[in-house]
């Protein structure tokens, strides 16, 4: 969020510019720090000091961050000091957010702080798995490695992320051209056929009064219909902002057939794979697990982990505690079992994470494979239905014009 600031320093000047900041509250807080005093300080779309600014999702673009990060890497590797690395990148950052964090973490690296603590300011803009793993570097003095670590484990969960998107596309873009074509017809077909059939004193039928009844309702109805599909979207989301609502919704999803599959495959290769990444750079299990909690995006399957962390701090086994909770799948179960018995964790770990990789990849195709022949044959059964209710009178129109 940007602030407009008026500031005086501690020699007497006036200085005025715009500062980007998480809150009013830590802006305030950071001049105090360096000294300075708050004379205004308002958001930048404030009027009369009224802010006109809309809530907006405050967000750091994956592909620079990423970028970044192997950059740093590569400049730590070759030999040069932290700060310094951090000097020449923020520099060549775009984003005007990530170049404002990034400011602020070598302003605060310069200063002294850990790396780690720095990016740990800003827990809403990047993972904890990010933050997690440059302590484990710090703590091991392997910083470089430790982020080329995480760099490919993104590059793995954001892949997978990226095939199912695709996989989803085109049964997206064929329900789509269904409803276009639903709509062409009913807003501009139907119409010209009722007014036709409205010069002829035959009933009609029943089909094709339906369909006329129908086009008309959602012709003459369609502010209301939209507004009202917005507000039951609207509330959903705000259904969902409750607390533990979201878990709950979360939790009858992995009921859904094949969708509920798919989400717990998912959930546990990124538990899976977040918990490699972070054994691999020195972190304890149990800190491990409480990361990959928050890192897991189904949050039913967040908590059930979280509760397997507790288990696991007063001294069960891993694998005993994820199969306790019942939401694990077997396998995961099996194989954290033997990682823990051959003192091989990790490397299981990373084997489950990659076959649930593969395993999604497998049911996404078998999905789009079956989806698109069922989707075709649903959109043609539609459509002719249409027709057939619009061009059903002209098969016997010889009778409706004797009527006439």
């Amino acid at each position: 969020m940007e602030f407009r600031c008026r500031l005086g320093t501690p020699t007497g000047e006036i200085v005025e510019g715009v500062y980007m900041a998480e809150s009013e509250t830590r802006l305030r807080h950071e001049f105090e720090q360096k000294g300075l005093c708050v004379l205004r300080l308002q958001p930048r779309s404030a009027i009369a000091g009224l802010s006109l600014e809309l809530p907006q999702r405050r967000r750091v673009p994956a592909r620079e961050f990423l970028v970044f990060n192997q950059e740093l890497a590569t400049l730590l590797k070759a030999g040069m000091p932290l700060v310094q690395s951090l000097d020449i990148l923020r520099q060549r950052v775009t984003n005007p957010l990530f170049r404002t964090v990034l400011d602020d973490v070598h302003d605060r690296v310069r200063a002294g702080s850990a790396l780690s603590d720095a990016f740990g300011n800003y827990q809403d803009l990047f993972p904890g798995v990010y933050t997690a793993s440059l302590l484990a570097g710090e703590k091991s003095g392997s910083l470089d490695s430790t982020i080329r670590r995480f760099v490919a484990y993104a590059k793995v969960i954001s892949g997978v992320k990226r095939r199912m998107v695709s996989a989803l596309i085109y049964p997206i873009i064929l329900v789509a051209l269904a409803l276009i074509v639903v709509g062409i017809i009913l807003f501009t077909v139907v119409p010209e056929f009722a007014l036709f059939y409205e010069s002829f004193s035959a009933e009609l039928p029943p089909l094709t009064r339906a369909m006329v009844t129908i086009a008309t309702i959602v012709r003459e109805q369609l502010l209301f219909v939209v507004l009202a599909l917005a507000a039951l979207v609207a509330a959903f989301v705000l259904w969902l902002r409750q607390p533990n609502q979201r878990a709950r919704f979360d939790r009858v999803v992995l009921r859904i057939p094949f969708a509920g599959s798919v989400a717990r495959k998912f959930a546990t290769s990124q538990l899976a794979r977040t918990l490699g990444t972070l054994l691999g750079g020195g972190i304890p299990l149990v800190n491990a697990i409480e990361v990959a909690a928050r890192s897991i995006g189904n949050q039913h399957i967040a908590r059930e982990l979280q509760t397997v962390g507790v288990r696991v701090r007063e001294g069960s086994a891993f694998a005993a505690a994820l199969d306790e909770r019942g939401v694990f799948p077997p396998v995961a179960v099996k194989m954290a079992e033997v990682g823990e018995s051959t003192g091989a964790l990790q490397e299981m770990l990373n084997s489950l994470a990659d076959f649930y990789d593969e395993e999604i990849e497998t049911d996404l195709g078998r999905f789009v494979t079956l989806v698109e022949p069922i989707l075709l044959a649903i959109m043609g059964l539609v459509i002719a239905v249409l027709l057939l209710s619009l061009y059903l009178p002209l098969l016997n129109l010889s009778a409706v014009v004797g009527t006439s």
